[in-house]
């Protein structure tokens, strides 16, 4: 206003106009949007005891670390784009406890089953070709690692997940399966790369990138042996899936399998459950809104 007329004339210009109700608006508004912001933080006060029972799996999920696992076939790798998949379906996991084992020639338990997911991930990402000293692969000692890391319990609950090329230089995997079905334990296989077959790419002495070759010379071609893996998945009522480019085969076996198997009660709790209070800055905010124009800025009488 004062752009348009003399601040000192502006008194007798607009006579009708009524300084402190406009001030009150401006302020019923302040108030409105302030309880607003005070409802959207949530107030809590008062609680009532509420017992919470937490239900999971126990999944162990075993990952092929032998040099095969290096092969190009599905990007950037067969190993790095299982760990990829295993980053996934931590993000559905709800109370299950997951453990992490490493295998190629022999097998290891990485990760003890847990339902610290971030120390999970910290294990998965230490993973690499380098893990074992001990090269080539054994499905078999896979499943026993997976055996006796669970000794004691309740395998009726546990599922082990096994990520591979399914190429088992051991040959026992099968009596294995066998021991896993007999204690009521499923495994579940996924088979990554291609029939056809991918040569292993490999660093050498001097940096270079070359291909892994064998005693003799001869480069070093590896392909995917679907039928062990079918086989072991069958031995104990669980499934195989074969990886691809566009879908890596992990969250469909957690979602049509894993998902819907039975869950055991891993906890049982007494937790604070507090009652929320954002109706009431709400209600005020609510109240403020609708007064604010039905006060009029004109003096009474224009």
């Amino acid at each position: 206003m004062e752009a348009f007329a003399a601040r000192e004339l502006l008194v007798h210009l607009t006579p009708s106009t009524d300084r402190k109700r406009q001030n009150i608006k401006a302020l019923f508004i302040l108030l409105a949007v302030s309880a607003i912001a005070l409802s959207l933080m949530r107030p809590q006060w008062g609680f009532e005891w509420k017992e919470v029972t937490r239900s999971g799996l126990d999944i162990l999920i075993a990952i092929d670390t032998s040099k095969s696992m290096l092969a190009e076939d599905v990007k950037p790798n067969r190993l790095e784009r299982s760990k990829l998949a295993v980053k996934d379906l931590i993000q559905k996991l709800q109370g299950d406890r997951i453990g992490l084992i490493a295998f190629a020639g022999s097998a290891f338990l990485q990760c003890p089953l847990t339902v610290d997911y971030s120390g999970f991930m910290i294990s998965l990402d230490d993973l690499n070709v380098n893990t074992l000293p001990k090269g080539g692969t054994s499905l078999s000692d896979a499943i026993r690692v997976a055996l006796d890391s669970y000794e004691g319990g309740k395998k009726k609950y546990m599922a082990l997940v096994i990520i591979t090329d399914g190429e088992d230089h051991e040959g026992n995997a099968a009596e294995w399966a066998e021991k896993a079905k007999e204690q009521g334990i499923k495994i579940f296989t996924i088979g990554i790369g291609t029939r056809e077959g991918e040569l292993i790419p490999v660093t050498d002495e001097s940096g270079s990138r070359t291909f892994l070759k064998d005693r003799n010379g001869n480069v070093v071609k590896t392909s995917l042996d679907e039928k062990t893996l079918q086989d072991i998945a069958l031995a104990t009522g669980g499934s195989y899936v074969k990886a691809t480019s566009t879908e890596f085969g992990l969250d469909l076996i957690y979602e049509e399998k894993l998902s819907k198997m039975e869950k055991r009660e891993v906890e049982n709790k007494m937790i604070r459950k507090y009652y929320e209070r954002y109706q009431i800055p709400l209600a005020i905010a609510l109240l403020l809104l609708c007064v604010e124009p039905f006060i009029r800025e004109r003096k009474n009488g224009f």
